[in-house]
């Protein structure tokens, strides 16, 4: 069995926010990633989560990641926001998008953003959650793509034509448990394929390909110049051109290299249509519902998005966040390079509060 390591939430938000101090992140700034990062691995995600760092730390030393620097609403109308990220860590920039599009939405009912100048922003279903959370429904995409321009293959294609251009919505619920769809367009998200490699693991059959078309189980083929397939086939490769075009109401497309897409956001108020008390509890009693029937054979039961996540939180909360000792090492590795302790007699008052 490979080994492993086991560290409470409040303990790895605690490393993880002092490793992007002492990489140049304002504190406020390594908080909010720190939280964006762990709140993924409790959610079971663990493909968006800490496994991340070292990543991050290579695009801060590149400058791809400007550690310091906050966004900023380029321009803006009563239900509509241009966000310029001015490269600074995508959690950071989407967090702060997805709060204003809700202030928005209570205010004039909907609020479409763009976001533009920004790197990866982590798990999208956080920001669905966010919105669901304040009343409201959150549809968030991104990603991009043009010929021979992606690492996920178009149907019937060889070669790469977009990202893995994931799609998340978030429904209000009432509860603990919001309805939260959060997928990607390929049959797996990168980052599933760097948790297999961590865990010595193969993939799923009907997952990728090599560098040269053939159909392959190795995360090491992929990394070697292999693709994503799309899911669903012409479905999911549908969904994933339309996430470029949603990308592509920021202005950041190409017309000569063909290539479009960005970061996109809506956020629609449920009281501007239906009563939010009475809409959150015919939302639950229809997902009641839908559990309810009987589980066919090989299955306990029948789950509705945003089950997964929540079971997960709630388990791993009270036992702590399991890391395979290879992702364990490369962040102690990160840390060590920074002269940051992972002792938790550094964990804070406030570390341990904000995930009670």
């Amino acid at each position: 069995m490979a080994t492993t390591h086991r560290l409470q939430a409040s303990h790895l938000h605690s490393i993880t926010r002092r490793i992007f101090v002492a990489a140049g992140a304002s504190r406020h700034i390594a908080d909010d990633v720190a939280e964006i990062l762990v709140n993924a691995n409790l959610a079971g995600h663990d493909s968006h989560g800490v496994l991340r760092i070292p990543a991050y730390l290579r695009s801060i030393e590149g400058g791809g990641i400007i550690p310091n620097v906050e966004p900023e609403v380029a321009r803006e109308t009563a239900n509509t926001m241009f966000f310029d990220g001015k490269n600074c860590f995508g959690h950071y920039i989407a967090r702060q998008a997805m709060n204003r599009a809700i202030e928005k939405a209570k205010a004039a009912d909907i609020c479409s953003v763009s976001i533009v100048n920004t790197g990866h922003i982590g798990r999208l279903g956080e920001y669905a959650e966010a919105a669901a959370d304040a009343g409201c429904i959150g549809i968030i995409t991104t990603g991009g793509g043009g010929q021979m321009q992606g690492i996920t293959v178009p149907f019937g294609g060889a070669g790469g034509a977009t990202g893995t251009n994931p799609i998340a919505v978030g429904v209000p619920t009432g509860d603990d448990a919001p309805f939260v769809i959060d997928i990607a367009t390929s049959m797996i998200a990168e980052g599933k394929i760097q948790v297999a490699r961590s865990k010595g693991e193969d993939l799923p059959e009907g997952h990728i390909v090599d560098k040269d078309g053939n159909p392959s189980v190795k995360p090491a083929d992929f990394y070697d110049g292999g693709f994503l397939l799309p899911f669903g086939l012409h479905k999911g490769y549908s969904i994933g051109l339309l996430v470029c075009l949603l990308g592509g109401l920021s202005g950041t497309f190409d017309v000569e290299k063909g290539a479009m897409g960005g970061c996109f956001m809506q956020v629609i108020n449920v009281s501007a249509l239906t009563p939010l008390d009475e809409y959150q509890q015919g939302v639950r009693a229809f997902l009641d519902g839908i559990k309810s029937i009987p589980p066919a054979p090989g299955f306990n039961e029948v789950l509705v998005p945003g089950d997964f996540e929540h079971r997960n939180r709630v388990q791993r909360l009270a036992d702590g966040i399991e890391l395979p000792d290879t992702i364990h090492q490369q962040i102690s590795e990160c840390a060590e390079k920074l002269a940051v302790s992972m002792s938790e007699n550094a964990v804070e008052s406030a570390d341990a509060e904000r995930y009670q």
